[in-house]
């Protein structure tokens, strides 16, 4: 019989435990089972013909037909279970140097004073070695993992920031009618490209986690792939697998992207402003626009962004700007120089917070400092600068717009009742770091706008 008619097309060597399958094609039943463990269903590999048992019989006359091929080519049908060095059964596994002996070896001087144990005692310890080297690279895979679906929540949030800002960007045009088209058109092909750029910052870091999942993906299933050898196979290939492993660096989580979401704020804030500029037009100018990558996922900001209201729990992605213990949002500008006022709307919510916080402010912590601010709740008016405990403020009449003055050079904050006329707190010595505008509530805020002085200087 010729050597092609008893070689298993899958591993390319005379068969070993040959099985035969219904559509009388035949296989090593090792063979067979490794590669149906990686299909949805038990096909032939050759004609695809699917096999209607999970165990396709062991044939008698053919795996004597193989043994009896291997005898008169002078060839053993367990040569791998010899010594190379003496032909003889190996029977040992030597701890010192990682390898199969027989008891020729064990008596030599290459293996004076070191330690054997039998193959099958062997098998189980060296096994569970590799097993617990391979537990940090299954755990770090895992932890990619997670991480990889969180880029994933941001880059599908970014084009939903996209298609949200788009739909604003239009809304404020049709107000300024037909002959602004090329400005919108401009403001929009600008949203564009800082899309596709985001996006495929985005998409570059998704890309290197996606190669670095895949990278130990491979190390995990090629290690796998060893503990599934057999006792002499894995004992000989187990030290280069423990060194493949033990090689492969452990990656850090990478950080989710600071500022990788849209700008919305370069597209939406001051917008009529800024259009007015181009068109000697009446608009309002925003003295604080809201940033809405800050903001707490239970507040709402209008499409301006100059109103926040407390609403239901969004489900946004996790990025750093954004508050989550606190039920707040930032001004999208800080200031570190000069004087700045806004006006802020209360009128009749329930409680409120207004302020200033230093740029170091740990937004994510449960009890951070570095913020001033007065306050409104329960019908009563406090005011506070971390750490130092909070001061009930005596206010005569209930305040339905506060006007905030900060002066960076001086390092005061002031509050106002503009309709009273009266001042209500001020703080000194504030920090001399950025400074941003600070809204909590547990109704709706709004900024509002501030008028806007045009002046012609009479020619000379």
């Amino acid at each position: 019989m010729e050597e092609e008619d008893l070689t298993c097309m899958i591993c390319c060597n005379i068969f070993r435990d040959p099985v035969v399958l219904s559509c009388s094609h035949s296989f090593c039943k090792d063979c067979l089972q490794r590669w149906w463990r990686n299909k949805h269903e038990r096909e032939c590999p050759v004609c695809k013909t699917v096999s209607s048992s999970a165990k396709p019989p062991v044939s008698l006359v053919l795996k004597n037909l193989c043994e009896a091929f291997l005898l008169e080519k002078g060839k053993k049908p367990h040569n791998e279970d010899l010594c190379t060095l003496h032909s003889e059964k190996l029977k040992l596994f030597c701890l010192d140097h990682q390898q199969l002996v027989c008891l020729i070896c064990r008596d030599s001087e290459t293996h004076s004073n070191h330690t054997f144990r039998p193959i099958s005692e062997a098998v189980e310890q060296q096994k569970q070695k590799l097993q617990e080297t391979l537990n940090p690279l299954k755990e770090r895979l895992v932890g990619l993992k997670e991480v990889k679906v969180k880029f994933d929540q941001t880059a599908e949030h970014i084009k939903v920031q996209a298609w949200h800002t788009e739909r604003r960007i239009k809304k404020q045009f049709q107000k300024l009618h037909r002959f602004l088209n090329e400005e919108e058109e401009t403001r929009v092909a600008a949203l564009r490209e800082e899309e596709e750029l985001r996006s495929q910052m985005m998409q570059e870091k998704i890309e290197a986690l996606s190669r670095e999942i895949d990278a130990l993906s491979d190390a995990v299933r090629a290690a796998e792939g060893e503990l599934e050898a057999v006792d002499i196979s894995f004992l000989k290939n187990y030290k280069a697998a423990v060194q493949r492993v033990q090689q492969r660096p452990l990656p850090e989580d990478p950080p989710l992207p600071s500022g990788a979401l849209i700008d919305e704020i370069k597209h939406l804030g001051n917008l009529s402003f800024n259009i007015w500029k181009k068109m000697k037009d009446i608009v309002s100018f925003i003295p604080v626009i809201l940033d809405p990558n800050s903001a707490h996922p239970n507040l709402v900001l209008s499409d301006d962004l100059t109103s926040v209201t407390l609403g239901q729990e969004r489900q946004l992605p996790m990025n750093p700007e954004r508050f989550y213990h606190l039920a707040s949002v930032l001004g999208s500008e800080g200031f570190d120089s000069g004087t700045h006022s806004w006006d802020v709307q209360v009128g009749n919510s329930e409680a409120w917070t207004l302020g200033v916080i230093a740029e170091s402010f740990q937004r994510h912590a449960e009890n951070p400092i570095g913020h001033w601010r007065i306050g409104y709740g329960l019908g009563v008016y406090a005011a506070r600068a971390s750490p130092n405990p909070g001061k009930v403020l005596v206010v005569r009449n209930k305040v339905q717009k506060l006007r905030v003055n900060l002066d960076c050079d001086r390092r005061t904050l002031s509050f106002y009742d503009p309709k009273a006329k009266t001042q209500i707190f001020t703080f000194t010595q504030l920090s001399t770091e950025r400074l941003f505008p600070f809204l909590n509530t547990s109704g709706k805020l709004s900024i509002l706008p501030s008028k806007v002085l045009v002046k012609v200087k009479p020619r000379a």
